[in-house]
């Protein structure tokens, strides 16, 4: 094989000062001030965080993330503007018509045809990519949590949620186009950096940084704020949303920058939809796809206030009552989602779309019929038949008098179930805040039962769907129906309508995802009303406790469908009565600092772990054993290499000191320095003989096998640091190996650009040709390995290893007791919240 032929390199070459011959390792060499030429660096690791070109560049990647954020989401408003205005004018026009001649079941057949069509493209869109399907808030906040999901940020994936949710909300489904938007955000800042796609293959550029997976979770974090703060116009709300629901582990540093790039998302779409919609470039009036108005007092009014300290009361009571009605709608969604994960999905992916047919047919002529038969004519308000001044300032003349139907209703009336039912739900919801005419109680009642159950069947199916509008709609339905209540039949005067259904609107939409923070300031900044920060925080806080008393957010519960291993925020306390060693798994498969091919193919084949320990087996008669074998000997000179004692140390750091021309320095180096007898043993492995009978010699090019006793699988071993699989499938791929009739210094070296250069997607050990690879090689993993990575002792409370696995955004926490050896390993398996109640379960039963 080309990559293993090499010269032999002499085993002396390089010499320690102090007259010792023997072969050094590169880390050595470099201790010593031996260092070789700067392109023959081995380490696959480079730190560019230290160079003002990495952070400049990566400044302009968080803005350039946040401007095509925002581009996403003025292509999908326009075009769901667009298709809204064609289908509801078209069948207003024939409803007009048809009152008249009693045709409107032609009326019924034109928006049954409009909804089923678009639909129709949303359900086909998401079976050439399933992932694209619901708002994938659960698949973000996986990924920002440490888990990653096959397809989430790929390109096909952005493009067919991105036309999907387009087509889905123009369809008249009750769902939002405001949740995808964190999606399509994170998939933006996913690929943005990278400058390639495995969507095009073709399109590749030499762009060196970013190649590892902390720059690009940072990045996701920095798409899905933005996606947040080109939704509702809250970049402050959008980054506290990526800090709160999604990154399981965040820095100081990244917090400004993911600010910044929900800036950039905000006022790119801010500057292009104020000057198509008003043709004022640079007004910046429309901060977000969802506008909620300036919630204003009239000024005929004198005794109206905005809100009193008396109407808390009434907000912790809406609170209460939202968590309750959240609750009911998590749980129904979860008996629907199993239901369809039994019944649907392991079905032909067409009845994926025939129920997306079937939940359209059904949403279409519940709206149509009530609309036209259930709803009330209602006088229009006197000042301005729309609602105050502030509204009329957020959206044009056009939009607010296509909101207002009168469907059926003599003149100064409207048509409240059409108003509300007969609109896209942006318009809706401003109605509900803003309208200073009433709806009618009873309206109000069904449109909210039949918005609850509807958007609940809908959330689910196999369409890309938002949960955030329909919920604030339906909150604030909600809300409207208490202050018609306490107006009319309590007399209530002071009370503003709007205020309460923004209440509402919170309490539901707190109740169904359970966010506190983030979703408070997103709605203070929706509302540009500080004055409200303290009632909406009250009323989340109360929605969020009532509703964990029953279950968890929507979002929790279809991420524990999926069966993810998510971590949440902190351990409960009773779980400190275990240790690591509880929880820990002690059947590792590893691999030796020096193992052959065919071992590390036969490992590689039959796992499917992530990382693999490095380690050597601790022997009582290693100078008999390593004689005939280089292997062998290759992997006991590495563990002996590798313990550090304070005799070796201080030696390594005199035979540094002798590079330097200093008299001084020369002097100390020439000190004697006692060197401890040859064939004396050290601590470690006297305290290794004392504590271990013999076991079976072992070939350490063996790879582990079920045929092995207990003693053989479970045997000492020291841990020398951690290997990902991606790496060892690199260096057989690009044949890093040496033959066992050469030194291990032959082996070709790998730069970081090299060991990166196939990142995100490396190859597959089954692709893998084996005709190309000599079993009997060797390859030398010590270069590439992590020598240090965290690490816990047995004893370690389960909540410190929870704390620091969570914090640091590990994978693999490896466990070594007091002499060194590795008696297990931790992964996010062994923390999730079921295997961590199984092992308590199984401690008391031992007790």
């Amino acid at each position: 094989m080309a990559g293993c032929r090499g010269s032999l390199c002499c085993c002396c070459r390089w010499c320690c000062c102090c007259g010792e011959r023997e072969t050094r390792t590169p880390e050595e060499l470099t201790i010593l001030g031996e260092t070789q030429e700067e392109e023959d660096e081995i380490l696959p690791r480079k730190d560019y965080e230290k160079g003002r070109r990495y952070e400049a560049v990566k400044w302009m990647m968080v803005f350039a993330i946040g401007v095509c954020t925002g581009l996403v989401g003025l292509f999908v408003d326009f075009f769901v503007r667009l298709f809204s205005q064609l289908k509801f004018g078209v069948v207003q026009t024939s409803v007009e018509e048809c009152s008249q001649k009693g045709c409107l079941a032609l009326s019924l057949l034109e928006l049954l045809g409009f909804n089923l069509t678009f639909v129709f493209l949303a359900s086909l869109l998401v079976l050439i990519e399933p992932v694209a399907a619901g708002s994938g808030i659960p698949e973000i906040k996986c990924y920002l949590n440490g888990v990653k999901v096959p397809g989430i940020v790929r390109l096909r994936t952005l493009l067919c949620k991105v036309f999907g949710v387009l087509f889905s909300v123009a369809g008249g489904l009750f769902v939002g186009k405001e949740g995808p938007m964190i999606h399509s955000g994170a998939v933006v800042g996913a690929g943005l950096p990278q400058f390639q796609s495995i969507s095009l293959r073709k399109i590749q550029f030499n762009f060196p940084y970013f190649r590892s997976d902390r720059d690009k979770r940072d990045f996701v974090s920095a798409g899905a704020a933005a996606g947040v703060a080109a939704a509702f116009g809250a970049p402050i709300g959008g980054t506290l949303f990526s800090l709160e629901e999604g990154s399981s582990f965040w820095n100081q540093g990244l917090t400004w920058k993911v600010l910044f790039c929900s800036m950039a998302a905000t006022f790119t779409l801010n500057f292009f939809r104020s000057g198509i919609q008003f043709g004022s470039w640079g007004s910046f009036q429309l901060p977000g796809l969802l506008n909620f108005g300036e919630f204003k007092c009239s000024d005929s009014d004198k005794k109206c206030h905005l809100w009193t300290a008396m109407d808390l009361g009434f907000f912790v009571v809406m609170g209460v009552i939202g968590g309750l009605l959240g609750a009911t709608f998590n749980c129904l969604n979860k008996r629907l989602a199993k239901y369809r994960m039994r019944n649907v999905h392991p079905k032909p992916k067409l009845v994926r779309v025939l129920e997306s047919l079937l939940v359209s047919l059904v949403t279409t002529v519940v709206v149509f019929m009530a609309s036209m038969v259930l709803g009330e004519c209602r006088q229009m308000s006197s000042s301005s038949q729309i609602g105050n001044d502030s509204f009329q300032l957020q959206v044009t003349s056009e939009d607010v008098n296509s909101s207002i139907k009168t469907f059926f209703c003599p003149n100064e009336t409207y048509n409240d179930m059409a108003t509300l039912f007969f609109n896209p739900q942006e318009f809706a919801i401003l109605q509900l805040f803003h309208q200073d005419g009433t709806f009618s109680p009873v309206t109000l009642a069904l449109f909210f039962a039949l918005y609850f159950l509807l958007a609940c069947w809908t959330y689910g199916t196999s369409v890309p769907s938002g949960l955030f509008v329909p919920s604030l709609l339906c909150g604030a339905a909600f809300g409207r129906l208490v202050a018609n209540v306490l107006k009319s039949y309590i007399g209530l005067g002071h009370i503003y309508s709007g205020t309460f259904a923004l209440i509402g609107a919170a309490a539901f939409l707190g109740g169904v995802v359970r966010m506190t923070i983030s979703l408070t300031v997103i709605l203070i900044e929706s509302t540009n009303e500080i004055t409200y920060g303290l009632p909406i925080m009250i009323t989340l806080m109360v929605a969020k406790w009532t509703g964990d008393f029953f279950n968890k957010g929507i979002y929790d519960i279809h991420v524990g469908l999926r069966g993810v291993p998510l971590l949440e925020w902190e351990t409960e306390v009773e779980m400190d009565k275990l240790r690591a060693s509880d929880i820990m798994e002690p059947n590792l498969t590893y691999v030796y600092p020096h193992t052959r091919i065919q071992s590390l193919v036969s490992i590689l084949r039959t796992t499917v772990h992530h990382a693999f320990p490095v380690v050597t087996e601790n022997r009582g008669n290693e100078k008999e054993f390593m004689k005939g074998n280089q292997l062998i000997s290759n992997n006991i000179k590495f563990k002996k290499s590798s313990i550090v004692t304070r005799a070796g140390e201080q030696r390594r750091r005199s035979q540094s000191m002798k590079s330097y021309p200093s008299s001084e320095l020369r002097n100390v180096c020439d000190e004697h320095v006692p060197e401890e007898p040859a064939e004396k043993e050290d601590l470690l492995q006297q305290m290794l003989e004392r504590r271990y009978t013999p076991y079976p010699n072992l070939y350490p090019d063996q790879s582990p096998s079920e045929d092995w006793t207990m003693e053989e699988r479970f045997r000492p071993l020291t841990f020398h640091g951690l290997i990902l699989r991606s790496q060892l499938v690199t260096l057989l791929v690009r044949g890093v190996c040496y033959s066992e009739s050469q030194s291990s210094a032959s082996q070709p070296r790998l730069s970081y650009a090299e060991m990166a250069e196939d990142y995100p997607r490396y190859p597959d050990i089954h692709d893998l040709d084996l005709t190309l690879l000599n079993p009997r090689m060797i390859v030398d993993v010590t270069p590439y390995m992590n020598p240090s990575p965290f690490t816990v002792s047995p004893n370690t409370h389960v909540s410190q290893v929870f704390n620091l696995f969570r914090t640091m955004g590990l994978r693999h926490l490896p466990v070594v007791n007091a002499v060194g050896e590795i008696v297990g390993i931790i992964t996010r398996h062994n923390l999730t919240f079921e295997f961590l109640h199984a092992r308590l379960r199984q401690h008391y039963q031992t007790i």
